[in-house]
């Protein structure tokens, strides 16, 4: 029993390392700030609720059957012989082909409702966005406000979010778990998502595919804010004193590394994107042997 104690005493400390870990983690997916994100959290928790109408069952039979057949049940009947039953082949059967049936039709339905080309319904007409994926940072330019921004995303809450994604270089994924719909972005192609914010908040966005020794740093914050404060800071960014986004200042920005802090460009060249998505710019190098290098840059403020 003395040669126990050290083990039993131990236990708590071993937990304590997997505790930590696990309170570093949030459930973003199933807390949603948005429609897209909502709808997305009804399909994963309407998939788990038809699985478990089957794992559920199968565990208390799999229970079940185990007591009744033990070897102490003189009431349990034994057929060493049996071999074939028709009514349990049908249940075998017939109850997969069920939920495949639901599952499928669940995702099916989804994929259509949730395309990320179709427009939200809104009366409000939706915010333009264009959105290029570097190494290793993201580039956010507003063709509406000719403002820009890397590695933040403001944006007006309760209003349509339209973005137009593409890359500069290799390809990568954009997605912000509370607002739903993770989407690809490649490289002189332009693909299409709809998002929006119900609430005022901020929201944490990242790449979800690996491109180089600064993925892990390739991360923004989505601020979601009151429509006045929104046309506030807009306005506050393009009459300020900052750095121009013009060819040159993206071509030094496009080259692979992580920059230091979120920046906001007071002015863009117009037909950025265009040149940027058709290749007129010339993409990035991808990323290259060798850590990640820090860039600066200057804000708009």
């Amino acid at each position: 029993m003395t040669e126990r104690r050290p083990a039993a005493a131990a236990r708590p400390h071993m937990l304590l390392p997997a505790v930590t870990l696990l309170a570093g983690c949030q459930a973003a997916v199933l807390d949603p700030q948005g429609p897209v994100a909502r709808a997305e959290r009804t399909i994963l928790l309407d998939s788990l609720a038809i699985m478990l109408a089957v794992v559920v069952p199968t565990i208390i039979a799999t229970l079940a059957f185990a007591w009744w057949y033990r070897a102490s049940n003189p009431k349990a009947t034994r057929r060493p012989d049996w071999s074939f039953s028709g009514r349990i082949e049908l249940v075998v059967w017939s109850i997969p082909l069920m939920v495949i049936t639901l599952l499928g039709g669940v995702t099916w339905i989804a994929s259509h409702q949730l395309d990320p080309r179709t427009p939200l319904a809104s009366d409000t007409p939706p915010l333009d966005l264009q959105v290029v994926s570097l190494d290793w940072k993201w580039l956010f330019i507003y063709p509406g406000q000719q403002v820009a921004a890397v590695n933040r995303l403001v944006v007006p809450a309760g209003v349509p979010l339209r973005l137009t994604l593409t890359s500069a270089s290799v390809m990568n994924t954009f997605f912000v778990p509370q607002l739903g719909s993770m989407i690809y972005t490649m490289n002189g192609m332009a693909t299409t998502l709809h998002l929006m914010a119900d609430h005022p908040g901020t929201f944490a966005g990242r790449s979800a595919h690996f491109s180089g020794d600064g993925f892990s740093d390739m991360h923004f914050q989505v601020h979601a804010l009151p429509p006045a404060e929104f046309a506030e800071w807009a306005a506050s960014t393009r009459s300020g004193s900052g750095t121009p986004l013009d060819d040159a200042a993206y071509l030094a920005l496009s080259k692979p590394g992580v920059v230091d802090r979120p920046l906001d460009y007071a002015r863009v060249a117009s037909g950025l994107f265009d040149r940027i998505l058709n290749q007129h710019l010339p993409p990035g190098p991808g990323p290259m042997p060798g850590p990640a290098r820090h860039s600066s840059g200057r804000t708009g403020h």
